[in-house]
C-alpha cells in the first residue's frame, strides 16, 4: 500500500513539475505578431519618440512586448510625403498582420497599396471626407483607427487668436497642402475669417527644405498672428516655427500641446499621445480576431487649451484673464 501511495506522489509531483514547462513550450510555439508602422516625420525628433513611446506603452497595457511577443517594423518619411507610397509598398510586401500609419497622407499610401491587410490610423483629420473609410460608426474595408476631428476646430482656433490680439485683421496660415486633408480645415477657416472678419494669407509649405521661404511669405503677408494646421509634416517641424514666431514677436496657435510646452504661445487641440495609446487597443483587438471593418473610429471627446506665458512675456503678448481661466495648463 504504501508503495502504491508513493507512486501516486510522484506521478502528481511529475505532472506538476511538467506543466510550467509545458506553459513555456507553448508560449515559446506562438509565433510573434508582427506590426508596421509608418510615420511621415523622422526617428530622431523628439515628437516621433514621444508618439511612439506613447504607442508602445499602450501595447504594453494590453500584454504586447516588443522582443517577446510582437516585432515592430518602423518606415519613415523624413517629412517627404512623395516617399510615402514607395515605403508603404515596402512594407506591404512584408509579412505584417497589421500596419500603423500616421496622418492621412501616409494611411492613404497604405491603402492604395493593401485592401487586405489591417490599417490601424494613429492620427487621421476626416477619414470619411478623404474616402480612408465608409463611416465612422461602420468602417468598412479594412482601415479604423482615431480621428482628430480638425476641420472641426478650424473656427474656435481662429476665434482664440481673435481673443487674444485686439482687433486682429489679418492672419497667416501655415498649411501643407500635401495633406489631403487639409482642404477641409482651410475651407473651415475661411468661413469662421469671414464671419469674424479676418483677412487670411494661406502659406504653403510641402517639405522640410521649404519652410524658410514660408517664414519669408508671412512675413511678407504682415499678419498680426499664425495659425499653423494640423499636419505630421508641421508637428515635426515645430521647433522652427517657434524659433521663428518668438524672434518675430508674432502671436502663434498650434494645434498640439506639446508645442505650446516646447515654447509656442498657445495650443488647442485633442491629445496626439493619447491618440497613439488608442491605437495600440485597435492593434490588440485587429491580433486578437476583431477586423477592422466592424471597429467603429473614435473621435476625440476632450480637447485640451495650454498657453504658454513665458512666451507671451516674450513677444510682449497679453494673454486675457477669459482664456487663461479657460486654459488646461498655464506654463508661467
Amino acid at each position: 500500500m504504501l508503495d502504491v501511495r508513493r507512486r501516486e506522489v510522484i506521478a502528481l509531483l511529475s505532472g506538476a513539475a511538467a506543466l510550467p514547462l509545458a506553459a513555456r513550450a507553448q508560449q515559446a510555439a506562438s509565433p510573434v505578431r508582427r506590426i508596421g508602422f509608418l510615420l511621415p516625420g523622422g526617428p530622431r525628433t523628439t515628437v516621433v519618440r514621444g508618439q511612439l513611446e506613447a504607442f508602445r506603452q499602450g501595447l504594453k497595457e494590453y500584454g504586447w512586448v516588443e522582443g517577446q511577443n510582437i516585432s515592430v517594423e518602423y518606415r519613415f518619411s523624413e517629412g517627404k510625403d512623395d516617399a510615402l507610397p514607395g515605403i508603404a509598398a515596402e512594407l506591404v510586401r512584408l509579412p505584417l498582420d497589421v500596419i500603423v500609419a500616421e496622418g492621412t497622407a501616409a494611411i492613404r499610401a497604405v491603402k492604395t497599396v493593401t485592401q487586405t491587410i489591417p490599417i490601424v490610423m494613429a492620427t487621421s483629420s476626416d477619414p470619411v471626407g478623404t474616402g480612408l473609410v465608409a463611416s465612422l460608426n461602420r468602417p468598412g474595408g479594412n482601415v479604423t483607427g482615431a480621428s482628430l476631428q480638425t476641420a472641426e476646430l478650424s473656427g474656435k482656433r481662429l476665434q482664440l487668436l481673435t481673443e487674444i490680439v485686439s482687433g486682429l485683421a489679418q492672419v497667416a496660415v501655415l498649411s501643407n497642402p500635401l495633406n489631403p486633408s487639409i482642404a477641409p480645415s482651410v475651407e473651415q477657416t475661411k468661413a469662421a475669417a469671414q464671419s469674424l472678419g479676418v483677412e487670411l494669407h494661406v502659406v504653403e509649405v510641402q517639405a522640410p527644405d521649404k519652410f524658410e521661404s514660408a517664414f519669408t511669405a508671412i512675413t511678407s503677408a504682415h499678419a498680426g498672428a499664425l495659425m499653423v494646421l494640423p499636419d505630421p509634416l508641421l508637428y515635426g517641424q515645430h521647433p522652427r516655427i517657434v524659433t521663428f514666431t518668438t524672434a518675430s514677436h508674432l502671436p502663434a496657435l498650434f494645434p498640439e500641446k506639446e508645442v505650446a510646452e516646447a515654447g509656442g504661445l498657445i495650443a488647442y487641440g485633442p491629445s496626439i499621445p493619447a491618440s497613439f495609446r488608442r491605437a495600440a487597443a485597435y492593434v490588440d483587438k485587429i491580433l486578437r480576431g476583431a477586423k477592422p471593418a466592424d471597429l467603429p473610429v473614435e473621435q476625440p471627446t476632450t480637447f485640451e487649451l495650454v498657453v504658454n506665458l513665458r512666451t507671451a512675456r516674450a513677444i510682449c503678448v497679453t494673454i486675457p484673464t477669459s482664456i487663461l481661466l479657460r486654459a488646461n495648463e498655464v506654463i508661467e
